[in-house]
């Protein structure tokens, strides 16, 4: 298994393809289809933002899923103390190749990162009905610290 840094965001752009799916199945009223053109645009113009880092997993050269994370600092302000974080906004492998420790390779690499960086905190946040990332993030030992809740008018 190989984990680096990755440029190819065609490529991150076919591997959004299971996890944008979980999502648009979960969340119709708020994920589109998955598109791979549309996705590619976006993922090209993410790629220009120097805070994102996008890892990808290969086992015997093939791809098997990507990270997309994110530095980030927080001043601090009246209210809060600044801090900063490695935010985690996607993790995704390929259906098929699921339950075999590619995300846990990939969460490893990731907190190496936050540390190689001077970073203590990781932060995530998943979807409610996504069962799957919820046990997966919690076998990493995350934690719930804050919850994000929504009333729909």
């Amino acid at each position: 298994m190989k984990i680096s840094q990755t440029k190819d965001f065609q490529l991150v752009a076919k591997l959004n393809e299971y996890v944008h799916g979980l999502h648009s199945n979960l969340y119709p009223a708020h994920f589109k289809e998955y598109n791979h053109e549309n996705v590619k645009a976006g993922f090209k113009s993410l790629f220009q933002n120097e805070r994102f880092i996008f890892l990808l997993v290969e086992d015997d050269g093939e791809a098997v899923g990507y990270a997309w994370i994110e530095t980030r600092e927080y001043p601090e302000n009246p209210f809060k103390k600044a801090y900063k974080s490695v935010y985690v906004h996607q993790i995704s492998i390929v259906d098929t190749k699921r339950n075999k420790g590619y995300g846990s390779s990939l969460m490893k690499r990731i907190e190496e990162i936050a540390i190689e960086k001077g970073i203590d905190v990781l932060e995530l946040d998943y979807w409610s009905g996504n069962s799957v990332a919820k046990q997966f993030y919690q076998n990493q030992d995350f934690t719930k610290y804050r919850e994000f809740v929504h009333k729909q008018l």
